[in-house]
């Protein structure tokens, strides 16, 4: 075993590979970047060393450093974990030059695996079902156009070195296939340096099932059985389980079997998964019917791994590092079982409801509920963040992997509620509460699952208000005399309760509650009692502070609900937390707000930091609400800038490749009168 390793990655990933190797006794190195000079995977590991700038291609791909790094701080192996450089068959064989282990497997599987089309030529060859497409050399447009006709449509563009959903684009007919085509291939070459593309028949209703499979330098290999990774948003999973929910034995043998033929035609070492599209052509009701074609193997560890290990009861980073040091697989096929059911939600800084614009910001508050970290347990949280930390531009937008696991299905889906329940995030949004609307959707809780679960759901997953006007201005009120409650002392002039000798004591609050302005009015009658009038809704307001680290916690009661909610406030913003879910309320001083000038019209800012990738118009345009102004590049993203009204462009203020802040003002729009 080794006795140190280099970990060329950061964030989660990190942390999860040097938790392991402490256990085992191993010595971990960090690298890092100037943004993450006080990040927690440098905290996390024995040693750090600095690598460069903030981007990665500045700091994270720059292996020359990395390998040095390794080189002077005596480590014998790195480990890549998981994007960046864990795919890159050169950097692979720069370590093996440089006299390195590298913990993943040989860069000959890596370039065999790498380019789609040239894996799909080698699964069939090794008797791999493969969905019908075309995967050729030849990348002319117009041949690239009579392919996809002749699939068929709908039919899907895929950048040959893609993954992570980047590089790819779903065309519903001939007509839109040419600019898809062009918008695949831009983000593909900015993405992996390379435009080559495949086409393939967009398979309907179609399960993402993968299978974790692990080879030895013995010749071994066995499969660790499969993970359904389903429900997606933009080609990216979202919520990940195991075992797939439906899936016969029968079907589990016969998948798990060509992964493992997948795996040994590339002579492959270490952990890997292969992917595989499975239709459902009689519904989703019907397993039996399933048919299963490869997609692509991913040649590193995976993000959902952990769903693994619930129901294995194995450490997959153990396995990477035992195999990578020469011994043999821990176990064999025979000896492998599946224990209960483990569902894996990723918690990512983006907004759900704006087309899941990627969100950066401070981590003001981040509370998680009970859990163990990088290792089993009923509830698990994996992080690479901590309060007060910063989510930037530079990289992925995940905050934290939350992954649960219980006896069966029903009992792992009723952990994951209420464990997202607990989680508290103040600071920037998250899509914490639309990973709550999908555990409660119809489709997921049956398991009624395909890629297209959350377009076809999105009534039920989108623009959800759970807590309701009504609590969330009893909340806001609540925590303002809970504050002004604390200030009183013995002195009888300090009480704030309202107490007048003639008449009712009546107070206004205004407020601001998912855009709208609202009035809410609380009479202090002279029992003591208090009474909240909110729109049409009149109740009693009783509340009972209740102990907390931070924030105000309260168990509250008005117009029939009782609920433990929690509270903070971030200048007039308040951020409310209750069993029912999460949101937020303006409380509003009116004073702060006198003489503030209307919002100038005609301008369109950045939404987030980013690159401009291009511009649709030029000076003198004139332009239709809606339509695409601007494209920009954040969080490994492409993002759309349409005009907000009718107008004219009056004046570009950066060009393409320029860097942006966010609120920067991109173009002038002059709108119509």
């Amino acid at each position: 075993m080794f006795s140190k390793i280099l970990i060329a990655n950061r964030g989660e990933i990190a942390c999860r590979v040097a938790a392991t190797a402490r256990r085992m006794g191993v010595k971990t190195v960090a690298v890092y970047s100037d943004a993450d000079a006080r990040a927690k995977h440098v905290a996390a590991c024995d040693e750090a060393v600095h690598i460069g700038g903030s981007a990665p291609k500045d700091s994270y791909l720059q292996w020359e450093r990395i390998i040095a790094a390794a080189q002077a701080t005596g480590a014998q192996a790195i480990h890549p974990g998981y994007g960046f450089l864990s795919e890159n068959e050169a950097f692979a064989d720069a370590c093996a030059k440089a006299g390195l282990v590298f913990i993943g497997p040989p860069s000959s599987a890596i370039e065999a695996m790498g380019l789609k089309a040239e894996s799909k030529r080698l699964m069939e060859t090794a008797g791999v079902p493969l969905v019908p497409g075309y995967h050729g050399a030849d990348q002319d447009p117009a041949l690239l156009q009579r392919e996809a006709d002749r699939i068929g449509y709908p039919a899907l563009i895929k950048a040959s070195a893609g993954g992570g959903g980047k590089g790819m684009r779903v065309v519903e007919k001939s007509e839109d296939f040419a600019a898809a085509l062009a918008s695949c291939q831009r983000e593909a070459r900015n993405s992996f340096g390379s435009d080559a593309v495949l086409i393939e028949k967009y398979v309907q209703r179609p399960r993402h099932i993968e299978i974790q499979v692990f080879g030895d330098a013995h010749g071994e290999c066995v499969y660790l059985f499969e993970r359904d990774c389903s429900v997606q948003r933009r080609h990216q999973k979202v919520l990940e389980e195991a075992p797939a929910p439906g899936m016969t034995p029968e079907l589990r043998a016969r998948m798990g079997q060509a992964a493992v033929a997948a795996a040994k035609a590339v002579n492959y070492v270490g952990a890997g998964t292969v992917e595989f599209i499975v239709e459902q052509p009689q519904g989703y009701d019907h397993p039996e019917a399933m048919r299963f074609y490869f997609m692509e193997m991913n040649t590193r560890l995976q993000v959902e791994h952990p769903v693994t290990e619930a129901i294995t009861g194995l450490d997959l980073v153990e396995w990477q590092l035992r195999v990578a040091s020469g011994e043999p697989l821990p176990l064999r096929q025979e000896e492998l079982r599946i224990q209960g059911h483990a569902i894996e939600a990723r918690i990512c800084a983006e907004t759900p409801d704006n087309n899941f614009l990627p969100a950066t910001g401070t981590l003001a508050i981040y509370r998680k509920p009970a859990c163990t970290s990088f290792e089993r347990g009923t509830v698990r949280v994996d992080d690479g963040v901590r309060e007060g930390d910063t989510i930037s531009p530079f990289y992925d937008s995940m905050v934290a992997k939350l992954i649960v696991h219980g006896a069966t299905r029903a009992e792992a889906l009723a952990r994951l509620d209420a464990a997202l329940a607990e989680t508290r995030i103040v600071g920037l949004s998250t899509n914490v509460q639309f990973l709550r609307h999908v555990a409660h959707s119809r489709a997921f809780a049956q398991a009624q699952l395909d890629t297209a679960l959350i377009p076809r759901e999105a009534a039920a997953l989108f623009h959800q208000d759970k807590v309701g006007l009504p609590l969330a201005v009893a909340a806001a009120v609540a925590q303002t005399l809970v504050g002004e409650r604390a200030s009183e002392t013995a002195d009888p002039f300090s009480r704030r309760d309202g107490w007048r000798s003639h008449g009712l004591t009546v107070r206004r609050f205004d407020f601001e509650y998912l855009g709208h302005a609202q009035q809410a009015q609380l009479t202090y009658l002279h029992d003591g009692a208090l009474l909240l009038a909110v729109g049409d809704v009149q109740s009693p307001l009783v509340f009972d502070a209740l102990p907390a680290d931070s924030g105000t916690r309260m168990d509250l009661r008005f117009a029939g609900q009782r609920q433990t909610v929690q509270t903070w406030q971030t200048q007039e913003t308040v951020h409310v937390f209750c069993a029912l879910g999460a949101t937020q309320i303006v409380e509003i001083d009116a004073l702060a707000h006198a003489g503030e000038a209307a919002a100038e019209g005609g301008r369109l800012t950045a939404p987030m930091p980013g690159k401009v990738v291009s511009f649709a118009v030029k000076a003198g345009d004139a332009v239709r609400k809606g339509q695409a102004l601007a494209v920009m590049e954040a969080m490994k993203m492409e993002h759309t800038i349409a005009a907000p009204a009718d107008g004219t462009v009056a004046e570009l203020l950066y060009a393409p490749g320029d860097q942006v802040a966010e609120g920067a003002e991109l173009l002038k729009l002059q709108t119509a009168a």
